[in-house]
């Protein structure tokens, strides 16, 4: 170890940090520092502080008893989290992570909104040394040209002179419990290469995966949005290699099994591409990259492709139905899942709607069933009705949306009319799925 690297370690032990988001990928985080430091958690949404609190997460990253062990009742310096949504709470913080959400809207232009309203809060009680560093995924460029001017605005300090930067793209895996924010090794960097030390260090006292420190904040914001970018494209090209089988009459999954045993062959599966990663990150690099004069073709036709996916999964179960003589108009299909990802209770950018859409639009009555998602989020994001409990009736078919554990310990027999059909997104039924993707 370094004399530097000795000296930061030793500056470490006096900080105390304040994690700005507390969802799907901050809680996680603020939960793993809290192991080891002062963690002030702070969020809007009262619900969700209250929950967490009571020593409960619902998004389900953070099991109650691992979150009620480093829970504390009040801002002190001492060891754990206490979570609030008071920004007087954090004023005394002197490392402040932001985990928001980075979505796009309605045409699918990003939306930094979330990011300039926390670098906003922060602004408001920014010191002299603090640093500031920003786990949201965003295009290169983000955060010294569009948030730390807002710290500066808002805080009237100089930015590398009285306060400083840094990024740390989240790696986090929504539902896996085997891949956790400390065995995941973090990208990191700073505004200037002592800044970028020191959080390095910061990070690497936590994560036992190790580090892997940046020389600059513009190279680890774009090595963050590449990564989706990448697994976008890769899933793409096995949703159109579907397509083009299921005209042959030949299973996809079959074929990638063959090719796998290749071994530099990448396994990628065909599928519905939702979420606040892998469906949203590629627009970001494409806006940055069309305000530079290039029209990125590769990056949005997967996009385009992988959008599309959810009218086609409608339009084979049709299909099928029609050859298994199943009335289409009026007839009634489960639907099991509506998260974005199996074991997951997220929704958002869920593309099992667009399924769903479909296929009412041919007429069918489509029922959802999913044991994990809030459908109170369901309804407010998508006005529809979801049953958190199995229905007791009988369906002309279902779909497996969403490979749920508990999905997979049902006896569909139990639910299926006399002439009926399954179709399985995912590929996990096996020999009782009528078809699949």
């Amino acid at each position: 170890m370094t004399e530097i690297d000795k000296k930061d370690y030793k500056l470490i032990e006096n900080i105390k940090i304040a994690i700005i988001g507390l969802g799907y990928v901050g809680l996680p985080l603020a939960r793993l520092f809290a192991t080891k430091y002062s963690v002030i958690g702070f969020d809007i949404n009262e619900t969700r502080v209250s929950s967490l609190k009571s020593g409960t997460d619902t998004t389900l990253e953070v099991d109650d008893a691992t979150l009620q062990k480093v829970l504390v009742d009040n801002s002190s310096s001492k060891i754990g989290l206490y979570c609030t949504t008071s920004l007087n709470d954090i004023a005394d913080c002197n490392y402040f992570i932001i985990t928001v959400p980075t979505p796009v809207d309605k045409n699918n232009r990003p939306d930094l909104t979330p990011l300039y309203k926390s670098s906003e809060s922060v602004g408001k009680i920014l010191k002299r040394g603090d640093i500031v560093i920003y786990e949201s995924t965003v295009y290169p460029g983000v955060t010294e040209e569009q948030c730390v001017p807002v710290l500066e605005r808002i805080s009237g300090l100089k930015f590398n002179e009285d306060f400083y930067a840094g990024y740390s793209p989240e790696r986090i895996n929504p539902g896996d419990k085997e891949h956790t924010v400390e065995k995941i090794l973090k990208v990191t960097s700073g505004s200037t290469p002592e800044i970028g030390i020191k959080v390095d260090n910061l990070y690497k006292s936590v994560i036992t995966a190790g580090t892997h420190l940046a020389p600059s904040i513009k190279v680890a914001e774009a090595a963050k949005v590449i990564e989706n970018s990448q697994r976008d494209i890769n899933i793409a090209f096995v949703n159109e290699l579907a397509k083009i089988f299921n005209l042959m009459n030949i299973d996809t999954h079959e074929v990638l099994q063959a090719a796998s045993t290749k071994w530099n062959f990448l396994p990628f599966k065909p599928g519905l591409v939702g979420g606040h990663c892998i469906g949203v990150d590629p627009y970001y690099l494409a806006q940055r990259a069309q305000e530079f004069g290039y029209h990125p073709e590769i990056i949005l036709a997967g996009r385009r492709l992988n959008d599309s996916m959810g009218e086609y999964v409608a339009s084979q179960i049709v299909k099928l139905m029609i050859k298994k003589g199943i009335s289409v108009n009026g007839a009634n299909l489960l639907m099991l899942g509506i998260t974005f990802k199996e074991n997951c209770p997220d929704v958002r950018n869920t593309k099992i709607v667009d399924v769903v859409k479909a296929l009412k639009d041919y007429g069918i009555e489509v029922t959802i069933f999913d044991p994990i998602a809030n459908a109170d989020d369901v309804k407010k994001e998508y006005n529809l009705v979801t049953l958190n409990a199995i229905p007791n009736n009988r369906f002309d078919a279902i779909v497996l949306g969403v490979a749920h554990a508990e999905f997979l310990k049902l006896n569909f027999s139990d639910l299926q009319k006399d002439n009926s059909l399954i179709y399985d997104v995912k590929g996990v039924l096996g020999t009782i799925a009528d078809n699949r993707l």
